[in-house]
């Protein structure tokens, strides 16, 4: 048979990451059984590569070590290079990451590591140059000590590689030999709160008292359901200075709209600029939250202005969502790559632009555009003089320079358009379209923008027609120019379910209801554990790796054990499946986890709060929801509201009952038909429910006094 590692295969490979790679003097191979079994048959360690796209240190080692034909020499001859793209294999990533940070302390990509034939870890580190340099170990020193280890003192190699992958299942596959009685209370989120807050810079913005700088929406989501719960300003204070921080600095792109992916500094200035779809669908979730709380018009603006990025620069013509934007831009005559270019100005470029001087100075003096810069020599936009501050040193009105101040960021705007533009990843990931699916629904019920839930369901329909296998009940994770690949992982169910949940709530469509429901199936056939008790990241039917990973911790996308379980729960309401068993037991299973560390499980604790409160059930029945009650209900804060539309007769009822594959309709259904032939709203908390009405103003004052826990009397029992 021929030997595979004796060419570099990535070129047909449809991941950006990893065609990005094809043209290296490296034999790289992908992540499949033709190179694993080469590495059994050649008795030699694999050499394992992760990255994405739209890591800058990914392309900074490839132009260093990887295109160098010296280096390349070493990894042909003796390991098996293997290229993985950490978005499309996040259950190989999830491995390897967690040896590293086990290891060392420390994570990030590429991630480097040494592995037997069989998969195993003996080695780890992340970027490495080519040369030693500032006490970093040079990549060909590494590879040869590593090589003469192997020939040499294969024994301790193995021996060091069980040891590290015995460390690994311990930390993502075990759960614990005993498990709480009951599942953790509200108190768990009231905690995370508390850690968050600890963390807090509370004069920057933000978490941690020094850079880099990451957003964290999941923690924004806490204090603000916290502050709900228990009305303690401070957990909304951090919140919202949290949220202000982000949208004045770098963070933000105050030209074209969207997140960075993270900022270098403590103030939230220098953004590292790869652009991530996850990133720009969670952040404008927190923002929703922030609106409703404060009725900051600032904050709607900062979901619209994302929301119209990734419509414009991440959206498929057919409806999905792309993966991500990437840090660094080409510049077409010579082919250098140079961070952020596409978004750092000077106030020569401005003024040039621009051509009123007062709407330059307008314009630098507001965006902090300085001849010395904030970034290598020029200035990324960051929020600097007021508003007020602009209209009393020109002498104009607020309004005025408000006026002039966006009519010179929309020729800002046409001119960056002229720029080197950055490469996009055009995966479509069913998790990530999952998380943006949610976003744009979630806009569409707070802010009543109809365009928001087409876009929604444009990309909903996209993922299910091309990555959903109706036949079998399965997902795939990966699509990309007709190339469907990778089995689903529980990210990618318990997103796109939740992403299907909104979509209903915001469509009143049964359709996307009973597709969140068949997702939620398979969560249950495939990665619940009844042993166990715990959801497993990866399907039981997939490929077996070293250990079967569990993903309860939140990283930079929120814990997928987290979403199914507090999507499961929601989904109990329409299901004749025990949802809400199988994310109790989940919750009972992890709780000395949430309870011993409970900022880094805030998806799993907003679970544990959503299990102990319910959800604000609002049951509509009516063939469409009054604007009227859409928006006072969704005007204020509700962080556990649940849009239960349904047809106003039985006669419609029924239909959906056989799309939905039910007997009976569930109780938040049953007998709710509308009363006097118009538009009927019935409203529960605790299973305490108002009396029909079409009236939303009673209906709101019924909440505000009988609706606070099931403390009232049981004015209409469910």
């Amino acid at each position: 048979m021929d030997d595979p590692t004796q060419r570099n295969r990535l070129d047909a490979e449809e991941s950006p990451y990893l065609r990005q790679h094809a043209d290296n003097p490296v034999n790289w191979q992908p992540w499949d059984e033709a190179a694993l079994e080469a590495a059994h048959e050649r008795d030699v360690p694999i050499f394992l590569s992760i990255g994405y796209s739209a890591c800058h240190w990914c392309h900074v080692m490839e132009e260093e070590s990887f295109a160098d034909e010296e280096v390349a020499a070493v990894l042909n001859e003796h390991f098996v290079p293997i290229k993985v793209d950490r978005e499309e294999r996040p259950d190989v990533d999830s491995i390897y990451m967690t040896v590293c940070q086990l290891v060392t302390g420390r994570g990030g990509w590429p991630l480097s590591a040494w592995l037997t034939p069989d998969g195993k870890p003996f080695y780890v580190g992340t970027y490495f140059p080519k040369h030693s340099r500032r006490g970093m170990p040079g990549f060909l020193d590494v590879l040869e000590r590593l090589r003469e280890s192997w020939e040499d003192d294969r024994e301790e190699v193995e021996s060091r590689a069980q040891q590290w992958t015995d460390a690994a299942k311990g930390r993502l596959e075990e759960t614990p030999d005993s498990i709480r009685a009951s599942a953790p209370t509200s108190d768990v989120l009231e905690s995370a709160a508390d850690a968050a807050v600890r963390s807090a810079d509370r004069e920057y913005g933000g978490f941690g008292s020094d850079g880099p700088k990451f957003p964290q929406p999941g923690r924004i989501h806490a204090l603000l359901r916290a502050h709900d719960r228990t009305g303690r300003d401070e957990y909304r204070d951090v919140a919202l200075e949290t949220l202000d921080a982000m949208a004045a600095g770098g963070l933000y792109d105050h030209v074209g709209g969207g997140f960075h992916r993270y900022c270098v500094d403590r103030d939230w200035t220098v953004p590292h600029f790869e652009k991530m779809g996850y990133d720009n669908a969670e952040l404008p979730r927190a923002y929703l939250a922030g609106y409703q709380l404060t009725d900051d018009d600032r904050y709607a603006a900062v979901v619209h202005e994302t929301l119209e990025f990734v419509d414009r620069e991440l959206t498929h013509p057919e409806g999905g969502f792309f993966s991500t934007l990437d840090a660094q831009s080409e510049e077409p005559e010579t082919g250098e790559r140079e961070e952020g270019a596409f978004y750092v100005w000077s106030p020569e470029e401005v003024h040039e632009i621009l051509e009123d001087e007062t709407d330059a100075e307008l314009f630098c003096a507001r965006y902090q555009v300085t001849e010395s810069g904030n970034f290598e020599g020029t200035s990324v936009l960051n929020l600097d003089a007021s508003i007020e501050e602009l209209a009393a040193e020109y002498d104009l009105e607020a309004s005025e320079v408000e006026r002039r101040l966006e009519a010179a960021r929309e020729t800002i705007f046409e001119a960056r358009e002229e720029r080197p533009r950055p490469n996009r990843d055009e995966k479509v990931l069913a998790g990530w379209n999952g998380l943006m699916i949610s976003a744009f629904a979630e806009a569409a019920i707070v802010l009543g923008e109809e365009t928001y839930a087409e876009s929604a369901v444009d990309a909903l329909t996209f993922v299910r027609d091309r990555l959903w296998d109706d036949e079998a009940g399965r997902l795939a994770r990966r699509y990309k120019d007709g190339d469907v690949a990778v089995d689903g992982y529980l990210e990618d169910y318990a997103f796109l379910a939740r992403g299907a949940l909104d979509c209903y709530q915001a469509t009143g469509a049964v359709d996307h209801l009973a597709f969140a429901l068949e997702l939620a199936r398979t969560i249950e056939e495939e990665f619940w554990d009844e042993v166990q008790k715990t959801l497993y990241f990866t399907p039981e039917s997939g490929e077996s790796l070293v250990t079967r990973p569990q993903e309860l911790d939140d990283s930079s996308t929120p814990s997928s054990a987290g979403v199914a379980v507090e999507t499961l729960l929601a989904l109990e309401e329409f299901a004749d499946d025990d949802l809400a068993g199988i994310a109790e037991a989940v919750l009972e299973t992890h709780a000395n986890r949430l309870t011993s560390n409970p900022l880094q499980h805030v998806s799993l604790c907003l679970a544990a709060d959503r299990l102990e409160s319910g959800a604000l059930e609002v049951t509509v029945a009516a063939e469409e929801v009054p604007d009227e009650w859409r928006e006072r209900f969704v005007t204020s804060y509700r962080p556990d509201l649940l849009f239960a539309r349904r047809p106003p007769t039985e006669e419609g009822l029924e239909a959906w009952l056989e799309r939905l594959e039910l007997t009976e309709a569930p109780p938040i259904w049953a007998g709710r038909e509308t009363r006097e032939g118009e538009p009927t709203l019935y409203v529960c908390r605790d299973r305490t429910c108002s009396p029909p009405t079409h009236d939303v103003g009673e209906a709101l004052e019924w909440l505000e006094e009988f609706g606070g826990g099931g403390d009232g009397d049981v004015l209409y029992s469910r």
